[in-house]
């Protein structure tokens, strides 16, 4: 099974002499993925340890049942039950007001560095960004696995009508940040930009040595890219510390189709009451504040929009 550092991403598929000439979209759009050192972020580096602080702090409320927004296993989709009893894989929500901490995640949600890539990958200005998701995967309480997916395409498609959704622009950007080690993402490169072959079609759901995978490993600080429609999985370790950010921000010029992803996790029940003032800084707020305007209206425009897995 193949590993993948930050710098075999980018000698992947070239060679010394072009891979200079590669940018992290360039990265994105050929290999479905693109890991980025922590330099690039210089701000969430320096506030690593305050982030850790605030995971393990609502981690520690959402195993001993006292914050409702989790994912439960084994349940792999939305809508997750509040119940933690049988153990939980991810904290959801992470800038609800209810959060003592909201605010520290906020930061590093809006943080320019990150906002600007995202600018960058998705192509299109500061004010038609929308707010997406803010989430956390954490340790689980069991070992547990993912199925090979793709977060818009059912695994019932056929190969026409998985290339005819992978040929339109994914109109937004999603990410993790790792604040300790994590080894959990498994992808297959460049299955972003075709149909699933054969043998990946009729493999089992949990094949632990799918063809050309390769397991993306970041360390702290580092930011993975990566299309949500490029072959997947996470596979976790119930002995391994894991807390990595999973957000996700999107843009007006695809906002119909991003609706189902963003809105059936229910964060539009709760992001008009969150108070941006708080962060401090009047470029971020205004960002804030501009990209949550815009969230709202598309909740309000699309009312229940379902969910990608109910059952799952």
């Amino acid at each position: 099974m193949a590993t993948i550092t930050q710098t075999q991403t980018e000698n992947q598929t070239s060679t010394n002499d072009d891979k200079a000439n590669l940018s992290p979209l360039d990265l994105l759009n050929r290999d479905g993925f693109v890991v980025l050192p922590s330099t690039l972020f210089p701000n969430l580096n320096k506030n690593l340890d305050a982030l850790r602080s605030a995971g393990a702090r609502l981690t520690s409320k959402a195993r001993a049942g006292q914050w409702p927004y989790i994912r439960t296993l084994p349940k792999q989709f939305p809508p997750w039950p509040s119940d933690p009893s049988s153990g939980i894989w991810g904290v959801q929500h992470l800038m609800h007001p209810s959060n003592p901490d909201n605010l520290v995640f906020a930061g590093s949600y809006f943080d320019k560095d990150l906002v600007g890539l995202v600018r960058e990958l998705i192509g299109c200005e500061e004010e038609e960004l929308i707010m997406e998701l803010y989430n956390m995967l954490v340790r689980p309480d069991n070992d547990f696995a993912l199925r090979w997916h793709r977060d818009d395409i059912p695994a019932s498609a056929t190969s026409e009508e998985e290339l005819s959704r992978l040929q339109k622009p994914g109109f937004h950007a999603q990410w993790n940040l790792a604040l300790y080690d994590d080894s959990s993402l498994i992808v297959v490169p460049g299955s972003h930009k075709r149909a699933r072959t054969e043998e990946e079609r009729n493999a089992d759901p949990y094949e632990d040595d799918m063809p050309g995978q390769l397991i993306v490993n970041l360390q702290p600080g580092e930011v993975v890219f990566y299309n949500n429609n490029i072959l997947h999985r996470g596979k976790y370790d119930s002995n391994k510390e894991r807390m990595t950010l999973h957000g996700s921000i999107g843009t007006t010029l695809g906002s119909n189709e991003r609706a189902r992803n963003v809105l059936q996790h229910g964060v539009g029940s709760w992001v008009e009451n969150v108070d941006f003032q708080g962060l401090g800084d009047e470029g971020i707020q205004k960002r804030a504040e501009g990209m949550r305007e815009r969230l709202v209206r598309l909740g309000r425009e699309k009312g229940d929009v379902g969910f990608f897995s109910k059952d799952e």
